[in-house]
């Protein structure tokens, strides 16, 4: 269970973006959360990815509390949630070659030695050429620098999946096939998954249960 309690959560002293924010998604479950631009659900979803840590609150994942954030929350926890951010090209880093950059949690977990076979299933999962993994991120488009960037976030085989406006700046068919690459992998591993957005038709097809923001947090 991924469980958030009383969340309140910013980016400057006394100035919360989020406050007691509520929130559970459970083993296998997709759930979708829904509201509009600059109400706070985008810094929900980097504390519920261990990437922010909360003014006040409780993250809890799989029976254990969260202690720590970013590089300092335990790898057990940190490698078991996988991210997808909106703007790819913000979260990739423009000097990797779109192969390097998929492999990039597996290097950094110290499994460089299952990069080229993982690398290579993901980037076919996720519609990737072998030519474009040579390819920079200013050399491919937004949307194929999204498939890396959802390839990278499968990459370590995570328990939970964060999509943060995952399709927001792609095209119709592209963002079918982001969804459907991330069906099929919960599908596989029972994934939990947290879709954000604020495309109402979108998370109501997508996900198992769609919460709406003002039933989430309180007013800011």
């Amino acid at each position: 269970m991924l469980e958030l309690e009383a969340i309140t959560a910013g980016y400057e002293r006394g100035k919360p973006v989020v406050r007691d924010a509520h929130l559970t998604v459970g083993p296998g479950e997709a759930v979708g959360l829904l509201g509009p631009s600059g109400c706070g659900k985008s810094t929900l979803a980097r504390v519920a990815a261990l990437l922010h840590r909360p003014d006040t609150g409780t993250v809890t994942l799989d029976g254990r509390t969260v202690t720590g954030w970013r590089h300092r929350a335990p790898r057990e926890q940190r490698t078991a949630i996988g991210v997808v951010f909106q703007q790819p090209r913000l979260s990739a880093d423009p000097r990797l070659r779109l192969r390097d950059l998929i492999a990039e949690p597996l290097r950094a977990t110290g499994r460089r030695d299952e990069a080229a076979t993982a690398v290579g299933e993901l980037a076919r999962v996720v519609g990737l050429g072998d030519d474009l993994l040579t390819r920079r991120p200013h050399e491919v488009s937004d949307g194929q620098l999204q498939r890396a960037c959802l390839a990278r976030a499968l990459v370590l085989r995570p328990r939970w999946l964060v999509c943060d406006e995952m399709t927001a700046m792609l095209d119709a068919s592209t963002t079918a096939a982001l969804v459907a690459v991330v069906e099929q992998y919960r599908r596989e591993h029972g994934a939990g998954l947290l879709a954000v957005g604020h495309d109402r038709v979108l998370l109501e097809r997508w996900c198992d249960r769609t919460v709406r923001w003002e039933d989430v947090a309180a007013a800011v």
